[in-house]
């Protein structure tokens, strides 16, 4: 299913805190968790009242890894919706 307007996609990448920048990361390292999966991103987008839906497909550069990613309907900015979801996600232990 293709990107429509007010839809903002997300990977797990951005918000994996042992990632660097160039390898994806958009967010700061503190705001980051150890390897997220798509169903912290779900949990987070539920507590911020966000519809999202959910596809198999995986980063551009991360081609090789089948992590998924997250439709979010937003028609705000990218990085507003990137720091509202990095603010919801829980460190799991």
């Amino acid at each position: 299913m293709a990107k429509v307007q007010g839809e903002c996609i997300l990977y797990p990448c951005y918000f994996n805190a042992g990632y660097t920048r160039m390898e994806g990361r958009r967010v700061v390292k503190k705001q980051g968790v150890k390897a997220p999966v798509i169903t912290d991103l779900e949990r987070a987008l539920k507590r911020a009242g966000i519809k999202y839906r959910v596809e198999d497909r995986h980063h551009p550069a991360h081609w090789s890894r089948k992590e998924g990613r997250i439709v979010a309907e937003w028609t705000k900015g990218k990085e507003a919706l990137i720091k509202k979801v990095a603010e919801k996600l829980e460190v799991r232990k």
